[in-house]
């Protein structure tokens, strides 16, 4: 059996051994990706050139958009490629950046999802102290912390994984380096690794996830007292798109990473990686500009001042 050492390399599982579905997934990924690096770099335009978006809600959907620009860039443009050239090789170097970004990525925008619920609620049930609360230095030091916390919370699981020796396979079953797929691969124990990575997974995770249900229990307690419905209206459209895009991006993150052992399958697995690595970047400006009649309005004077 090889030596760790051996392995220099790892080779990345393709959705089709078939060319002609090879040339679909390339196609259809490259659409999807297009379409995300347009929508988020729309709100990003959007939010950086009409002075009126120029508060702490839009600041974070801003970054967001920037965040899920880059998000779907690690892993969605070399599947493409590795589907049209049928190389689906990555050295090791590159499958350790990969795992690293993968998880940084996700890691910062969970944490900037719960800063704008936190956002929402000093906005709605706070208005008066809103501005002191969420002033602009705030709002910065909250995203540095974020990206440093993200630079160690990715460099440590990073780490974790890549002290292992390779011995096994160097077949990755997944179209992108992630964690799971790799420590199926280590021929030493990975007990301590996969209960660090569930743990890491649970413990954040669900404290995002509680603190995110509690601010919007408040804000819907404080919303239903309003006595204007336009008020109402106008809470609400900011808020669900927030709940959409939480809901999305939660429930993929922990089905792929906590899900039952008799789930399995290659396929199965690649299909349930999607849906935290390319949905949610995708949707994000998408119910975003549905949903938020601001951005919608913005969108409409850029259109026209082009026009």
């Amino acid at each position: 059996m090889p030596n760790s050492t051996m392995i220099m390399e790892f080779i990345l599982m393709g959705f089709s051994d078939i060319w002609e579905l090879r040339v679909f997934h390339a196609i259809s990924f490259s659409i999807l990706y297009l379409m995300t690096l347009i929508g988020n770099f729309l709100i990003v335009i959007v939010t950086t050139f009409d002075k009126s978006l120029h508060t702490p809600m839009y600041f974070f959907l801003r970054n967001l958009s920037i965040l899920d620009a880059c998000y779907i860039s690690v892993t969605v443009p070399n599947s493409c490629a590795n589907s049209l050239f049928d190389s689906s090789a990555i050295s090791k170097a590159g499958c350790a950046a990969q795992v690293f970004l993968v998880v940084f990525f996700a890691y910062v925008e969970l944490l900037f999802l719960t800063i704008m619920a936190r956002d929402r609620y000093v906005a709605i049930c706070q208005p008066l102290h809103y501005q002191v609360i969420m002033n602009p230095s705030v709002c910065v030091q909250m995203t540095l912390a974020s990206i440093l916390s993200g630079l160690f919370y990715a460099g440590f699981h990073t780490g974790n994984t890549f002290r292992l020796p390779f011995c096994h396979s160097n077949v990755v079953h997944q179209f992108f380096c992630d964690m799971p797929s790799l420590l199926k691969l280590s021929c030493s124990d990975t007990f301590s690794n996969e209960v660090t990575m569930l743990a890491s997974i649970v413990i954040i995770g669900g404290s995002c996830f509680t603190f995110i249900i509690r601010s919007y229990i408040h804000i819907f307690s404080t919303v239903l007292k309003f006595s204007s419905g336009a008020h109402r209206a106008k809470a609400f459209s900011t808020c669900f798109p927030h709940i959409i895009v939480v809901s999305i991006f939660l429930s993929s993150i922990f089905y792929v990473y906590l899900k039952p052992p008799g789930i399995s399958a290659t396929i199965q697995n690649m299909i349930l990686s999607v849906f935290y690595s390319l949905i949610p970047p995708l949707f994000n400006p998408v119910i975003y500009s549905l949903r938020n009649e601001q951005i919608k309005c913005a969108i409409r004077k850029i259109m026209n001042k082009i026009c």
